[in-house]
């Protein structure tokens, strides 16, 4: 899962059937320690999410499942965070293979 959080609204009037009737919201994708990483993206919402709550997102076919499957999904918030902690002089090791968090 991705940590993001919300900072916008979507309205698209005209979209596929299998969205139909769900939100789309502008997301930050964010580190460990809140840090926006990247430029914001539009995510399919599913859980109830709004403007400024720190989100969970999942991408690609993950984020299809998470509406429907099959639906013409990228990113999708499929959980929204109500408290979160983390420890700041940590340095988090990376897991072999990756350069970045996300």
């Amino acid at each position: 899962m991705i940590l993001g959080q919300v900072v916008g609204e979507v309205i698209a009037t005209i979209k596929d059937e299998s969205v139909h009737g769900r939100k789309l919201l502008i997301t930050q994708l964010m580190n460990h320690k809140r840090e926006p990483i990247g430029r914001p993206q539009v995510a399919i919402e599913v859980v109830d999410a709004g403007v400024g709550d720190y989100v969970f997102l999942v991408r690609a076919r993950d984020a299809s499942f998470a509406v429907m499957p099959n639906a013409p999904a990228d990113l999708a918030i499929v959980g929204v965070i109500d408290h979160w902690d983390t420890i700041d002089n940590v340095e988090l090791e990376l897991p072999f293979g990756y350069s970045t968090w996300t």
